[in-house]
This record gives C-alpha cells, structure tokens and sequence, in this order.
C-alpha cells in the first residue's frame, strides 16, 4: 500500500500550516487571503489494507474494453462492476463505495502487482462505476472510473466529476519514503500521479460527503445526464461543441484543479451563453498541466490573470477545515425569488449549513452578480461565504454555492426545491438529441 511507518505517521499527523497571503495587503487573519498550506499525514482509516487497483484511464466509453491494474499481490480475488447513484443501501464509512451491481460477479484468482483484469463495459448509461474486489483473505478494494456518453450531448446537460482533484487528495505513498506522493503531504511536492489507487481502500477522499449527495439526487429525481471527467473537458476541441452539445453543465463537487485548455472550453462555453452551477467552493482554484500520467500544479489562476471570480462570480475565501458551521442567510435578490420558490424561506430565512471553504465576491466578480445568501463571517471578521447568480448578454446563468456542502444527506425539502429550481431555470431541455 504506502510506506508509512507509525513513527512517520505519528510525526506527520500534527498539521503544520503555513499561511500565505498572495493579495495585496492581504495579511489580515490566521486563515490567510488565498490558500492554507498543510502537511498532512492520512489518517489510520484511510490506511485500512485493501485490494490496491486502479484504472489508468479516468473514463471509458460504454461497450468498452477497460484494464484495472493491480498495484499489490493479492490471493483469490473476486471482481464484479456497479453503479453508484442508484443505490438504496446507505454508504457508512468514508473507505467504502454502495451502487447496483451490473455484472455478475467473478473469479480473477491470484493476482501480482502489475496484472491486468480486462473488464467489459456494457452498454450501460453515463455514469460513476467502481469495480469491487474482494480477496481469499476478505481484503476489500474499490477502482471507481466514469462511463462518458458515446458522444458529446447525449443528454442536454453535463455533471463534470473531480477525477483530478480527487488525485490531489490522494496522500498514497507511491514511492515508500514516508510521505504522501501530493502536495498535500508535503508542499514542495509539485506533482501527483494520475491512475493510481486512493488510499481509503480505493475511494477517493470525502467521497461520501462531497460527491454522492448530488448522484442521489440525480437518480432519485430521474434526470438524465452525460457524465464527464475531466480528461473528457479536456478532448473538447473549444466551447463551441459544448455550446452545441449542453444547455447546463454541472460542476456538483470541489473542483479545484483544472489545465488551461479546461478553463478555456468552460470559459468559451460561458461566452457562448452556456449554463453553469458550481454546488461546492473553491472551484478553479489552480492551474495545472499534465504530461502523460503525471498533473502538475503551478499557478493560480489569479495570478496568471484570469481571476476564477470572472466565470464562477465567487472566488475562493479562506477555509478552517470544517470546524465552524453556520446556515446561509437569504437575501433580498431578483434572483432569489425563483431560486427559493416553493421553499417556504424569504429574506432573512436560515438555508443548510455551510463549512470547510468559503467563497465571496471580489472586484473580478461580474458587476451584475447577486448575493443570494450569505454566511456572514463565518471564520471570522471579513470571512463571509456568498452564494451567487448572474446572468450575461449572451444568455448565460451562472449560480455557485459558495460554500461547502450545500447537499448534506438526507436533503433537506428546501435544498432538494432549490436544486429543483436551479435545473427548471437553467436547464432548458433535458431530452435525449
């Protein structure tokens, strides 16, 4: 698995934050204006032995042949594909994947590190999938991949997965030294490994509370959506196929990392009067490039100029690792009016409960935007997470949540209505092409 050994562990563990303040004058609190930087070690749970394996690739088209690598021997190992969403039975822990089995299952035997499982793809709809692989020694492992649409617009609206902000997260010791291979583990790290396993037995990190809400709701609901990683942002050729292709695209979770050619192709796709809603905060945050299998981070795109606060509306605020939590307060905004219909709250009324990382406005932001509610001071003086809408010449609407974890399970009436009004709003055709 990783080489962690208890006394690196236990050395680690202890946070070493070192606050950097990239704005002009920005020295104002402990939280820092842009970015904590941390040193974190994973957490016992995260290091639960598992069956290691990975896809190389972060999405398959249906009917496909896809190879699961396997990063560790293992005895008597049974594999079997299923979809996550679906499901009814309740995901407990942060180290396990539930989902509706859609192969049978089956026998690989023993298995070295290296081997390969070639694992047919059915004709299954867009999606998160995971394999499941249980070893002779009831060792548990998860290999989750997206099946993309067999082409682009399959389906009027996109959901775009985090596969590599997922990878940033990933603290896996790939190369036994001690220490996670992510900057995350330590900062001066620049570059993390696509394709490898993630620790938490193969789930990526915090998939329970930050991405599986938003596939609940998308089943439990009946929509019918392309689901995309960000390696298929990055085959479109510019934002005019998404143009073409979508009237919505979703980003449900925290997506912080994404290339040049991404922020374009969403950007372009904006300015052609394409529909965006971003459900976490801190979206966009870093550029990063990739050379083969390896993502490296370099800047931020505020620094290159091109502010994230100009195509969400928000950009990113501070963050205090979730230790204060506090509901959105509805403001008095045009927009409020549709987005809150039906939900029994008005100006003034409390929404969910906001944590972890906060967006606000900042002089980029559109001069339309609206603050629909707001978490005032959240983290303390000047740290206010602001929910937003604008709306652009060309037709655009661009909500962002700015805030964590909007969606908390089971959704509350007044969030389920709201992401009702968001899709009745933004999304103006949800049936096949």
């Amino acid at each position: 698995m990783s080489g962690y050994s208890a006394r690196r562990w236990a050395a680690a563990v202890t946070f070493c934050v070192a606050l950097v303040f990239l704005i002009a004058g920005a020295a104002r609190s402990r939280l820092g204006e842009v970015e904590a930087y941390e040193a974190r070690a994973p957490t016992p749970l995260e290091l639960t032995p598992g069956v290691e394996a990975a896809f190389p690739r972060e999405s398959y088209p249906p009917g496909s042949l896809a190879s699961l690598v396997l990063f560790k021997r293992v005895r008597g190992v049974i594999v079997q594909v299923f979809h996550a969403g679906p499901e009814r039975k309740m995901t407990v822990g942060y180290n396990e994947m539930q989902g509706v089995p859609v192969t049978r299952a089956w026998r690989a035997g023993t298995l070295a590190g290296g081997d390969v499982v070639r694992v047919r793809l059915g004709a299954w709809p867009s999606g998160l999938y995971f394999v499941r692989l249980e070893s002779a020694d009831r060792l548990i492992g998860f290999a989750p991949f997206v099946i993309r649409p067999r082409r682009v617009g399959e389906y009027r609206i996109a959901v775009v997965m985090p596969t590599r902000t997922w990878q940033a997260y990933n603290l896996r010791d790939d190369d036994g030294d001690g220490v996670g291979n992510s900057w995350y583990a330590r900062w001066k790290i620049h570059t993390v490994t696509l394709g490898r396993p993630f620790l938490n037995r193969g789930v990526p990190y915090n998939f329970r509370r930050y991405d599986l809400p938003f596939l609940h709701w998308l089943t439990r609901t009946h929509k019918q959506v392309d689901v995309l990683a960000d390696a298929d942002l990055e085959a479109i050729r510019d934002g005019s196929v998404l143009a073409r292709a979508y009237d919505l695209i979703v980003f449900p979770s925290h997506h912080e990392y994404v290339t040049t050619h991404e922020y374009d192709v969403i950007e372009q796709y904006r300015d052609l009067g394409g529909n965006l809603v971003f459900l976490y905060a801190n979206n966009f945050f870093w550029q990063t490039v990739k050379r083969g299998n390896v993502l490296e981070r370099t800047k931020l795109w505020r620094d290159l100029g091109r502010p994230e606060a100009a195509l969400i509306g928000v950009q990113y605020r501070g963050s205090d690792g979730g230790h204060h939590k506090a509901p959105w307060i509805i403001r008095n905004t045009p927009a409020g009016r549709w987005l809150f219909a039906g939900t029994g709250l008005h100006p003034g009324s409390d929404l969910g409960e906001g944590s972890v990382e906060i967006d606000r406005t900042f002089p980029a932001s559109p001069k339309n935007v609206q603050v629909l509610a707001e978490i005032p001071n959240l983290f303390g003086p000047g740290f206010t997470a602001q929910m937003t809408y604008y709306d652009t010449p060309a037709g655009a609407r661009v909500f962002a949540a700015g805030a964590f974890r909007l969606l908390q399970e089971p959704l509350s009436p007044q969030i389920s209505r709201l992401l009702h009004n968001l899709w009745l709003h933004l999304a103006n055709d949800n049936a096949p092409t």
